[in-house]
This record gives C-alpha cells, sequence and structure tokens, in this order.
C-alpha cells in the first residue's frame, strides 16, 4: 500500500475511551468542525490541539503552521501525553489533533486536506472505537482499521470515511512536522 500503513497494533486504549467518557457533554463542547467544514458535517470533534489564530495573519487557516494545546486539552491529560510520547519517538514537532466521533450511518465526505501545513506534516489516526473496523479510502486504496492500531495515512489524496457500523466510530485523528521539514516552513 502507498497510501496507508499501519504503524501499531494493540494499543490500549480503553484509558483514553474511559478520559473521554469521564468529561460530561464532551462531543459538545466545540462543533466548529460540522459548523464550518461542509465535508465534515456529520462529525463532532474535540479539538486537542489547534491553531493559533493570532498568527493567521491573512493567511488562510489551511497555512498556519503554528499550533496549541486547546483550552479542552485540559480535561484530557492522557490524550495529551499519548501525542507527546508520540512526537518524541518519531523525532516530530506537535501540530494540531483532535478526536473525532463519526455516529453509525454518518460520513466523511471525499476531500483533500490542501495547503502548505498538510503537505509538510504526517497524518495519523488512531482507532479509539469502531464496531466493524473504520472503513477509509485514500486515492485508489481502502482499509479497514481496528480499535487499537495506529495508522499514517496520506491526507494530499482524495480521501473519505463512512461509519457503516452499528456503533460511534471515534478515532484519534492528529498531525505530527518531522523535525526534518521544520526548515521548510516559510
Amino acid at each position: 500500500m502507498k497510501y496507508f500503513e499501519r504503524m501499531k497494533r494493540n494499543f490500549d486504549v480503553a484509558p483514553l475511551l474511559e478520559e473521554i467518557s469521564s468529561v460530561p457533554k464532551a462531543w459538545d463542547l466545540a462543533t466548529g468542525r460540522q459548523d464550518k467544514i461542509r465535508v465534515q458535517r456529520e462529525a463532532k470533534a474535540i479539538p486537542v490541539r489547534g491553531i493559533v489564530k493570532s498568527k493567521i495573519q491573512g493567511r488562510k487557516r489551511r497555512d498556519v503552521h503554528e499550533s496549541r494545546w486547546t483550552s479542552t486539552s485540559t480535561s484530557f491529560p492522557r490524550a495529551r501525553k499519548f501525542l507527546e510520547d508520540l512526537a518524541a519517538e518519531t523525532n516530530s514537532e506537535l501540530s494540531r489533533g483532535k478526536i473525532v466521533l463519526l455516529p453509525p450511518g454518518r460520513r466523511v465526505h471525499p476531500h483533500i486536506d490542501r495547503g502548505e501545513y498538510y503537505r509538510l506534516r504526517n497524518r495519523y489516526h488512531l482507532i479509539l472505537q469502531s464496531a466493524a473496523g473504520s472503513w477509509m479510502r485514500a486515492g485508489d486504496e481502502e482499509v479497514r482499521m481496528q480499535a487499537g492500531e495506529l495508522w499514517w495515512f496520506d491526507n494530499d489524496q482524495v480521501h473519505e470515511a463512512h461509519n457503516d457500523g452499528e456503533l460511534d466510530r471515534i478515532h484519534f485523528i492528529f498531525e505530527l512536522l518531522p523535525r526534518e521539514r521544520l526548515a521548510l516552513i516559510a
């Protein structure tokens, strides 16, 4: 496969799911993803790391490299630690990240993540929950990711997801910037 690579298996996701369920109305704290991004309108998200709005300065959001922990992230210390540990392990800088819920029968519509921010970073999905495996397509390849797996995928390809299971599909989706690419940021 050229657009997907399973990086790890058998990750214990129970502590992360526990953490999410311990925060009342966690999925309703931020609705920007479904309100503002048309292809994401059927998904809910908990932002853990986000754009530094003061750095936009006339740039499109997709070209803003600076990111920070969100105020919501303080309720998710395990998720933060997971990102910090993986960034250290992969010799990468932290970038944006969110925990995303896609209800049964819903989809993330086909799209490409455009912009310099995405071009330089690696996109990952840690599958936290999925009934029948999480179906996803990038380019001409399809995969079915299982809970406890960490996947890299090429989001420069047209990609989409569909929850064809009977359980909410929950992924921790994030980007990491390999340190060797730091010099490429304008």
